[in-house]
């Protein structure tokens, strides 16, 4: 676990190749993403390693609800009664009404790299045992209970990875959490900067491009993405990497 602050109010913490957030205002902390099952016990630290209880956390915001976002949500949900919002589409996905995820036959095609070989091993190992995880308590919440939660937070959506995928805006910070969406690494990865996942990742990979030039019209210089380093970045490159939306 390595955590890392970007801003005056936001905590990165960087786990099982992948990223949560720890949003804190003084008046309690949003959790943004909850990493793998394995990852639960270093969510839980993260929180006190930036000098909160664990009864400070006032919600989970989940941009969408793979198996290396929710690991560690069953976890709050039961221990504290943290509520759980996320997309209003995505909350069928989260209680798995349906399911939109890499598939078995794709994991295993990964294998021929040694690079796949690495992050397959990783996985399997981070969500043994909780392959059928699924969020039961996951509701979709309205603009004034996103912006009266720690940091006042805005809700994008942003359809492409999943039909629900949903970033979040941190407009006091300029911070947009791009969730899986736009990333700036993943170990399948051959470099980092800002990209998109691997094709295979995204339910609608044309809708994912969307999605990412669309972040362009957001107010914020720094990126929390679910997977790679945060950095800061000039919204104008999206478009120049991505596209144009009218294309």
């Amino acid at each position: 676990m390595k955590i890392e602050q970007v801003s005056d109010s936001v905590h990165v913490v960087a786990g099982t190749n992948v990223n949560w957030a720890l949003v804190s205002d003084g008046s309690g902390v949003t959790v943004i993403d909850a990493g793998y099952a394995g990852d639960t016990a270093d969510v839980l630290k993260s929180v006190r390693q930036i000098g909160h209880q664990l009864s400070d956390i006032a919600a989970v915001l989940l941009t969408h609800a793979h198996l290396d976002h929710i690991g560690a949500i069953p976890t709050l949900v039961e221990r504290l009664g943290v509520p759980v919002y996320t997309g209003a589409e995505e909350v069928r996905h989260a209680k798995r009404e349906y399911l939109q995820q890499i598939s078995p036959a794709q994991m295993a095609a990964q294998l021929l790299s040694g690079r796949g070989r690495r992050w397959v091993a990783q996985t399997v190992r981070a969500v043994y045992g909780h392959i059928n995880t699924s969020i039961p308590s996951a509701t979709a919440a309205d603009e004034a209970t996103l912006a009266a939660l720690p940091g006042g937070i805005v809700a994008i959506p942003t359809p492409g990875h999943t039909d629900g995928h949903t970033a979040y805006l941190l407009p006091a910070d300029g911070v947009l959490f791009s969730g899986d969406t736009l990333v700036t690494g993943h170990p399948l990865s051959q470099r980092t900067g800002l990209q998109l996942l691997p094709t295979f990742f995204n339910h609608n990979e044309s809708g994912t491009r969307a999605s990412a030039v669309a972040l362009a019209a957001q107010p914020a210089h720094i990126l929390v993405p679910g997977h790679g380093a945060p950095t800061e970045y000039d919204p104008a490159d999206l478009t120049r990497l991505f596209g144009s939306t009218t294309e």
